[in-house]
């Protein structure tokens, strides 16, 4: 950050009395612009049929990790709640209709000063469809997933809780909130 949002002033970086940290404060009108980590937030999007579980993914039509797979995700927008960021996230990236559930996984990305959030979400139909930010939208069973292309780390540990959590429990109707730290 070289000038000041507020007052177009050039700003400087200092560690304030009583802080830690170094932050960007302007001398000209004593704002102190602080650089706080973003939010990421999505869905993990489940299709149940006869108890064959399988999971929407998406296939990135955009950098970072162009043509990898990812779950539905993206910035949260101000203004916005988590779970709506989430389910907008899921119906701008994968045309996807659903009903969304309980938090499900939170991971921290400190690298690049970010927070995951997916929430666990139910297909309520068949009719998605690649949006402008997906190459191509895809189920898949837990055997199907491309793991060696996944985008992230993010998308990797979620669907792993979900298929370990899954397997260990003899019903599906309550599951655990999941968090990790990927250093």
């Amino acid at each position: 950050m070289k000038f000041c949002s507020e007052c177009g002033q050039p700003v400087l970086l200092k560690i304030l009395l009583d802080d830690t940290r170094p932050r960007f404060v302007c001398d000209h009108c004593q704002v102190i612009h602080y650089q706080n980590p973003k939010l990421v937030v999505g869905s993990l999007p489940i299709w149940n049929k006869d108890g064959e579980i399988k999971v929407l993914l998406c296939r990135r039509a955009i950098e970072p990790r162009y043509g990898y797979w990812t779950l539905p995700a993206g910035f949260m927008e101000n203004g916005e709640t988590t779970s709506q960021a989430a389910v907008r996230e899921t119906v701008e990236e994968s045309g996807a209709h659903i009903k969304l559930h309980e938090l499900f996984s939170l991971l921290n990305v400190p690298l690049v000063d970010q927070v995951h959030l997916f929430y666990r979400a139910t297909l309520l139909d068949l009719n998605f469809f690649a949006g402008t930010e997906s190459l191509e939208v895809a189920l898949f069973s837990e055997s199907e997933i491309p793991w060696n292309d996944l985008a992230f780390q993010t998308s990797y540990r979620t669907l792993k809780f979900f298929f370990s959590e899954l397997a260990s429990s003899s019903s599906n109707s309550s599951y655990s909130v999941h968090y990790d730290d990927i250093l």
